[in-house]
C-alpha cells in the first residue's frame, strides 16, 4: 500500500504523483510507439480508432464528466470537424492548418450550442443538443455543393507541408502524437483555475456562483473546448475512413459517444480511454460470440443494440463509476488484502442517493 505524504503545494501541481506513475505511463507510451512492430495491421487500425474516439471522449468527458453538462448531439461536432477537414484538405490546404480550422469551426459551433445551456439544464439541455444534432445532419445532407450531400465525399491523405501520410503506420503515429498532446492539454486544464471552475459548476452551480465563478462564461467555454476536441477527432476520423457521409454522424453515433464515457467512468480522464477501448472492442467480441450462439439469436439484426443496452443497464445498476471505478476498487482490494472490507465505498453510494433528491 502506497501512502503519499504531501509536504509541499507543488506536489498537487505535478502530473505524476509518484515514481510509479512515471514508470507505468512511460512504459505505456513506449509500447504504443513500438506497436507497429508488435501488432498486426488490423489491430493497429483498431488501436488508431481507439485513439480517435479517445480524443472525442476527452472532449465529452470535459463537458459531461467535469462540468456536468450532458450532450446527446455530440456527433454533430464530430461531423463539423470531419467535413471541414475533408473540404479544406481536398482544396489543397496542409493538414495542420486544416486541423486547426476544423477545431476552430467546431468550437465556434459549440459556442452557439452552448448558449441554450445558460438557461436550461438536465433533460432539457439534452433535448436542445439532440435537436442541434438533427439540424447539422440535415445541413450536411442538403448542402450538396460543399458536402456532396447523401452521396458523401472522399478525403485525401494528410499532407504535412509536402510530406504525404498515406500509410497506416504513418497515420497511426500522427494520431498517437495528437492524442498525447490532447491528453496533456486536458490534464493541465483540469489542474488550472479554469478546470477547477468547471468542477465547481458540476458539483453545485449555486456554490460556484457564490464564489465568483461566471457561470455563463465557463459553461460556454466548456462547450467550445469540448466541441474543438470533437472536431479534432472528426478530422482524424475522416482521414482514417477516407470517405464520409451525413448518416455517419446521426443520433446513434451520439448515443455511442455518451455510452463510451458513462461506461468508461464519468469524471476521469482514464474513463475516456477505457470507454473508447470498450466502444471499439465490443463489436469485435459480439462478432466472435455469434458463432457460439443459436442461429436465431446470433443472426438477429438487433443483437448489438441489445448487448449495448444490457451492458449500460448493468453498469448503471451495479457500477455507476464505470470501468475506471471498478479498476479502483480492484486495486484497493489488492492493496488492502486481507484487510479490505465490503463497505469501504459505501460513502459513494450514499452520496448518489442524496444527489438524486436534489
Amino acid at each position: 500500500m502506497r501512502f503519499i505524504f504531501k509536504t509541499d503545494y507543488n506536489q498537487d501541481l505535478k502530473l505524476a504523483k509518484h515514481g510509479g506513475h512515471v514508470f507505468w505511463y512511460s512504459a505505456l507510451v513506449a509500447v504504443l510507439f513500438a506497436a507497429p512492430w508488435l501488432f498486426a495491421e488490423y489491430w493497429l487500425a483498431q488501436l488508431t480508432f481507439v485513439m480517435i474516439y479517445a480524443i472525442v471522449g476527452l472532449g465529452l468527458m470535459l463537458l459531461a464528466g467535469f462540468t456536468g453538462l450532458f450532450s446527446i448531439g455530440h456527433a454533430a461536432f464530430l461531423g463539423v470537424g470531419a467535413y471541414t477537414q475533408a473540404v479544406l484538405t481536398n482544396w489543397g490546404m496542409p493538414f495542420p492548418i486544416a486541423l486547426i480550422m476544423a477545431a476552430g469551426l467546431s468550437a465556434a459551433v459549440g459556442v452557439v450550442v452552448g448558449l441554450p445551456a445558460l438557461r436550461v439544464k438536465g433533460i432539457y439541455l439534452g433535448i436542445a443538443t439532440l435537436s442541434f444534432g438533427f439540424i447539422v445532419e440535415e445541413v450536411l445532407a442538403r448542402w450538396e455543393s460543399v458536402t456532396g450531400g447523401n452521396a458523401g465525399i472522399h478525403v485525401k491523405h494528410p499532407d504535412l507541408f509536402g510530406l504525404k501520410v498515406d500509410s497506416g503506420v504513418g497515420f497511426y503515429f500522427l494520431c498517437l502524437v495528437i492524442t498525447i498532446i490532447a491528453t496533456l492539454a486536458i490534464l493541465n486544464l483540469l489542474r488550472s483555475p479554469t478546470g477547477r471552475a468547471f468542477v465547481a459548476i458540476r458539483d453545485s452551480e449555486i456554490s460556484a456562483q457564490s464564489m465568483g465563478i461566471h457561470l455563463a462564461r465557463y459553461k460556454t467555454l466548456s462547450f467550445a473546448l469540448s466541441a474543438a476536441l470533437a472536431g479534432v477527432g472528426g478530422a482524424l476520423y475522416a482521414h482514417k475512413l477516407t470517405f464520409i457521409s451525413p448518416d455517419q454522424f446521426n443520433i446513434i453515433q451520439s448515443i455511442d459517444l455518451l455510452l463510451m464515457i458513462v461506461i468508461g467512468g464519468l469524471g476521469s480522464v482514464h474513463g475516456a480511454f477505457l470507454g473508447a477501448i470498450f466502444l471499439i472492442s465490443m463489436p469485435q467480441l459480439i462478432s466472435l460470440g455469434k458463432d457460439y450462439l443459436p442461429a436465431v439469436i446470433g443472426q438477429a439484426p438487433g443483437l448489438q443494440s441489445v448487448v449495448y443496452g444490457a451492458v449500460l443497464i448493468a453498469f448503471v445498476l451495479f457500477e455507476p463509476l464505470g470501468l475506471y471505478g471498478r479498476w479502483l476498487k480492484i486495486r484497493t482490494y489488492l492493496q488492502l488484502f486481507p484487510f479490505y472490507r465490503k463497505g469501504l465505498f459505501k460513502r459513494q453510494k450514499s452520496f448518489q442517493k442524496s444527489d438524486r433528491l436534489k
